[in-house]
């Protein structure tokens, strides 16, 4: 069976990636986009790194909607291995069965074939992504950097071939090569073979004017002067020396708690009450406080 790489809906140019996306709730710029449209057109793995909270995961789930195609997601984590993340049999169906097929004519070889059939095989992630049927899917491998090396080199070879070994079944081979997103906080560094196998991308944190465009785009019925006041705060707060940086989704959640507070701006006791949605520890917190929030507010 030969794998199809340009089966499935596409786009035109990196324009209409722009456009797209931000038809999607996701605002772009133009180097991320041409990243995208690349990883489209090449169907090349995209490595898409940046601190936590900036929408890495978001590209994927909006790429899927461009593309009107199914989003299969591998949560990566430590100790993930490959019956998690491939397949695995099951096991208590199996033995029902081999209780069943006990006192059958069957041959010793038909009951193995039998049991070891796709009727007990369970599929996981990135099987289910080589088996798509219809079309090819966007696969999202999230947080990569969190899996261990020997997953990682399986998952190089994977990409390689886009091939699967089962030893009972055979060698299952892609219909549909998927568009395939890879995310990283870097939390350790990733090998230089996987690298090389993708485009990548760094994501930094967005600037004031960015920002304040996406805030716009995910909270449209937000007033203009408490957008403004909360993305210039979160500005300031990136520029403290803190253990964890807000990213674009504290930006948001905060934004969307002080809506549902009916806050319409911000002063220095609303930030005091809220300032759990930006800051996610205890010393973090303090040093917001220690380099004064009516100073930031105020934007000195």
């Amino acid at each position: 069976m030969n794998s199809s790489p340009s089966s499935g809906k596409t786009v035109q140019d990196v324009s209409a990636v722009i456009s797209g996306f931000e038809r999607l709730g996701y605002v772009i710029d133009r180097a991320l986009a041409t990243a995208v449209y690349l990883a489209i057109q090449l169907r090349k793995p995209i490595l898409l790194e940046g601190h936590a909270g900036l929408g890495k995961t978001e590209v994927a789930k909006v790429l899927a909607g461009l593309l009107s195609t199914r989003l299969i997601r591998l949560q990566c984590y430590e100790g993930l291995d490959v019956n998690s993340a491939i397949y695995e049999w099951n096991y208590q169906k199996q033995l029902l069965a081999i209780k069943v097929h006990e006192k059958t004519d069957e041959t010793v070889e038909e009951k193995e074939r039998h049991i070891f059939s796709r009727e007990f095989l369970m599929e996981r992630p990135l099987l289910q992504a080589i088996q798509a049927e219809d079309a090819p899917p966007v696969l999202l491998v999230d947080e990569v950097d969190r899996s261990d090396e020997a997953f990682e080199a399986f998952l190089l070879e994977l990409l390689s071939d886009f091939q699967i070994s089962i030893p009972e079944m055979g060698t299952i081979k892609a219909k549909h090569i998927p568009y395939v997103v890879l995310t990283s906080n870097r939390t350790r560094e990733l090998s230089d073979a996987l690298k090389r196998r993708c485009l990548y991308h760094w994501i930094e944190y967005p600037d004031l004017e960015k920002e304040m465009k996406i805030v716009r785009a995910r909270l449209p019925g937000i007033q203009e002067k408490l957008a403004e006041q909360v993305v210039r705060f979160v500005q300031g707060v990136r520029r403290l020396d803190l253990a964890k940086s807000p990213g674009v989704a504290e930006t948001l959640d905060w934004a969307q708690a002080l809506m549902s507070l009916g806050r319409t701006g911000l002063d220095a006791g609303v930030v005091e009450e809220t300032l759990g949605c930006v800051s996610k520890s205890m010393e973090d917190t303090e040093r917001i406080r220690a380099a004064g929030v009516e100073k930031m507010l105020a934007g000195r």
